[in-house]
């Protein structure tokens, strides 16, 4: 598991914007045509750094289930309140919305907007940072 590819997309994830995930809308689109999501390659490179990373969890609706998370606010909880015991938790919460996304096109949304990757990566960098004894950040 690595996330030091992750890390690198902390500043962009600290900015980033609904603009980061948006509809096509150009010449010959009208009201009456189905608007599909266009990604920014910077959001499509963290996915793919995601995947790549060991780090998903493709039974993440187990965490979900277990801990009783319904709703943004008790995601971003739980990421703030973690340690390296809730690293699975981490990961869970990573993989419902990278994996999730490959299906709906809502979750990369979300996880822009509501800041889940930015928190998530931001915890299991202070995670790691801890346990390899860098705590310069």
């Amino acid at each position: 598991m690595k996330i030091g590819p992750l890390c690198e997309f902390l500043p962009w994830l600290g900015q980033a914007t609904e603009s980061a995930v948006s509809n096509y809308s150009g010449n010959g689109v009208t009201d009456a045509s189905i608007s599909f999501p266009v990604y920014s390659s910077e959001l499509m490179a963290f996915i793919k750094a995601c995947k790549i990373s060991g780090l998903m969890d493709r039974n993440y609706p187990y965490v979900y289930s277990r801990r009783a998370i319904k709703t943004h606010d008790q995601e971003r909880r739980l990421i703030v309140s973690a340690t390296w015991k809730e690293w699975d938790v981490l990961c869970g919460i990573l993989s419902k919305y990278v994996l999730g996304g490959q299906t709906r096109s809502s979750f990369w949304r979300e996880g822009i907007t509501e800041q889940i990757f930015y928190l998530t990566v931001s915890k299991m960098r202070e995670i790691t940072d801890f346990w390899d004894g860098n705590t310069s950040n």
